[in-house]
C-alpha cells in the first residue's frame, strides 16, 4: 500500500521566516513585537523610584497646602470676585504637586517604548479603517487564542500583584495598627514609605511577567509574519522582476546591441579572422582615436555573419590567427587596441591600403 502526497498542498503553508522587505512593511504599518506589560512595569518602577527623590518635596507641599486651607481658606468669605483666584491657586498647587510624577510617567513611557521598538513613526497604524468595525472580525478577535492568552495574563497579573501587595501589608501590619498614634507628618511619611514598598514590589513582579510576555509577543509576531515559499517567490518577482521577463529583456538588449554592431561592420577598414572561428572588425579614424579601434567582433556564427557582411560591402578580410584571438579576448568594442598590437595592425592596414590603391 502506497501513500502519495501532493506537495502543492503545502505550498501555501507559511513556514518560512519573513524577509527583510516584509519586516520593513509590517513595521511601517505599526506591527512590531511589543509588550504593553513592559511599558507598565518600567513606568511603575521608575515612578516609585522617583518618589525617593521627589517624595519629601511633595509631602512638604501637600502639608503646606493643607495648612493654608485650614488657616486661611476655611475662614475666607467666598464671593464672585475671589472664586477665580482661589481656583487658579488650587490648580497651580495641584499642578506643582503632580507635575513631577506626570513628567516622570511620560518620560518612562517613551523610554520603555523606545527600548522595545526604537524610533517608529507609523501613520498607517492610526489611519481610520472601516474593516475594524466589522462585527464578525471583532467577534473572532474576542474569541481567539490570543484573547484567551490575554485573559490568562490579566488574571495572573491580578493574582501576583495582589499577592505581592498583600505580603507587604502583612509584613508591616503592626506598624499600620500604630498609625493613629503618629503625628500627621509621621503618619504621612509612613504611608508614603508603605506605598513606595508596595509599588516597587509590584513593579518588580510585573517586570518578571513583562519579560515573559515580551518573549511571547516576539514569538507571536514572528509567527504572524511568516511567509510561504510562494510569498517569497512573488516578493522576489516584484522587487527583482520576473526572471523570465528579465531574460527576455536581456535577450532583446543583446539583439539590439548585435544589430548595431553589425551596422558598423561596413565602415571597417579590415576584418581580421582566425579564419573561421574568430572575426574582428578594425577601423582607424584619426579624428575619433589616435589608434585603431574595434567596431565589431564575434565567434563562430557571429564571425561568419561579420565575414558575410564584410564581403557584401567589399571590406577586406585578412587572416591572422594569433592577432584575431588576442584582439577578441583583450579589447572590447569601441575601444582602442593596445600599443603592443600596433606593429602587426600597421602592417595589415598598410597592406589593405596598398591593395585598395591598386584596385
Amino acid at each position: 500500500m502506497k501513500l502519495t502526497l501532493d506537495l502543492q498542498f503545502f505550498a501555501g503553508e507559511k513556514t518560512e521566516k519573513a524577509t527583510p522587505k516584509k519586516r520593513r512593511e509590517t513595521r511601517e504599518k505599526g506591527q512590531v513585537a511589543k509588550s504593553v506589560d513592559v511599558n507598565t512595569a518600567v513606568t511603575l518602577l521608575i515612578i516609585f523610584m522617583a518618589l525617593l527623590f521627589i517624595g519629601p518635596l511633595m509631602r512638604d507641599r501637600l502639608i503646606g497646602l493643607i495648612e493654608r486651607f485650614y488657616k486661611d481658606s476655611i475662614t475666607m468669605k467666598v464671593t464672585v470676585a475671589n472664586i477665580p483666584g482661589l481656583f487658579r491657586d488650587l490648580v497651580l498647587e495641584c499642578g506643582l504637586l503632580m507635575g513631577p510624577i506626570l513628567l516622570t510617567a511620560l518620560i518612562s513611557g517613551i523610554l520603555s517604548n523606545y527600548l522595545q521598538v526604537g524610533f517608529l513613526f507609523a501613520p498607517e497604524a492610526v489611519k481610520p479603517d472601516l474593516k475594524k468595525l466589522d462585527p464578525i472580525k471583532g467577534f473572532k478577535r474576542i474569541y481567539s487564542i490570543r484573547a484567551i492568552v490575554e485573559l490568562l495574563k490579566s488574571i495572573l497579573k491580578i493574582v501576583i500583584v495582589g499577592g505581592v501587595t498583600f505580603a507587604v501589608l502583612w509584613l508591616n501590619f503592626g506598624e499600620i495598627l500604630r498609625t493613629p498614634l503618629l503625628s500627621p507628618g509621621e503618619a504621612l511619611s509612613f504611608v508614603g514609605w508603605l506605598t513606595f514598598l508596595m509599588g516597587v514590589s509590584a513593579a518588580v513582579a510585573l517586570i518578571f511577567l513583562a519579560v515573559l510576555d515580551y518573549l511571547y509577543q516576539k514569538f507571536d509576531y514572528e509567527k504572524n509574519i511568516r511567509m510561504s515559499k510562494q510569498d517569497i517567490k512573488d516578493e522576489y518577482k516584484k522587487t527583482e522582476g520576473d526572471p523570465l521577463i528579465k531574460s527576455k529583456i536581456k535577450q532583446k538588449q543583446k539583439e539590439m546591441a548585435m544589430r548595431r554592431m553589425m551596422q558598423e561592420v561596413p565602415k571597417a577598414d579590415v576584418i581580421i579572422t582566425n579564419p573561421t572561428h574568430y572575426a574582428v572588425a578594425l577601423k582607424y579614424d584619426e579624428n575619433k582615436m589616435d589608434a585603431p579601434f574595434i567596431l565589431a567582433k564575434g565567434v563562430d556564427l557571429m564571425a561568419l555573419k561579420i565575414r558575410q557582411i564584410a564581403k557584401e560591402h567589399d571590406v577586406m578580410t585578412v587572416e591572422n590567427r594569433p592577432l584575431a584571438r588576442a584582439l577578441y579576448d583583450q579589447v572590447e568594442i569601441d575601444q582602442a587596441v593596445p600599443e603592443e598590437f600596433f606593429k602587426a595592425i600597421a602592417e595589415i592596414l598598410a597592406y589593405v591600403y596598398k591593395t585598395k590603391q591598386k584596385i
